[in-house]
């Protein structure tokens, strides 16, 4: 029974090193290889003839003289006015929820921290660029300590720009 054991397991290749036998040697490979042979095409063929394809051009429409051309005249919707922006002062980070809110609702976001900590302020400002970035926003220093995010689709007009610096300083 204990041969039928070590003859298993010697052929699963968990026998003793010593059963195996490591004298194997890997035939030589020619110094040389002999070019490959490839079939002559045959002679009625031409090789490497390229000939271009002509591109179908859609025709130009003309107008007809029975219809004339009309231009059709649509009315532009109105372009309602940037909301006001949201101002704010936080005294802690967990206001920095509220700024996302209000930021994520369209709304432009004025942060002062003028007498906030140096580490809430930094850690805001760090918030605040990454919201901005994240939602393809715009952040933007008004004056000393005092940032306004800006989302994506609202535009923030100069006048309001000159009236907020004056509000800060």
């Amino acid at each position: 029974m204990a041969t039928m054991w070590r003859r298993a397991m010697t052929y699963l290749g968990l026998g003793p090193d010593d059963d195996y036998d490591y004298d194997y040697e890997a035939p030589e490979e020619p110094a040389v290889r002999p070019a490959p042979r490839y079939a002559e095409p045959p002679p009625d063929t031409q090789i490497g003839a390229v000939r271009p394809l002509p591109r179908e051009r859609e025709p130009e429409p003309q107008p007809s003289p029975l219809r004339p051309r009309t231009s059709v005249v649509r009315p532009i919707a109105p372009q309602q006015p940037s909301p006001k922006p949201y101002a704010m002062s936080p005294v802690s980070f967990n206001e920095a929820q509220e700024v996302a809110d209000k930021f994520m609702a369209g709304v432009p976001v004025i942060v002062n921290l003028q007498g906030a900590e140096r580490e809430l302020s930094r850690r805001l400002v760090d918030f605040a660029s990454g919201l901005c970035y994240g939602l393809h926003g715009q952040m933007e220093r008004v004056t000393n300590q005092v940032y306004l995010l800006t989302p994506t689709d609202v535009h923030v007009s100069d006048e309001d720009r000159r009236r907020l610096e004056e509000r800060t300083l």
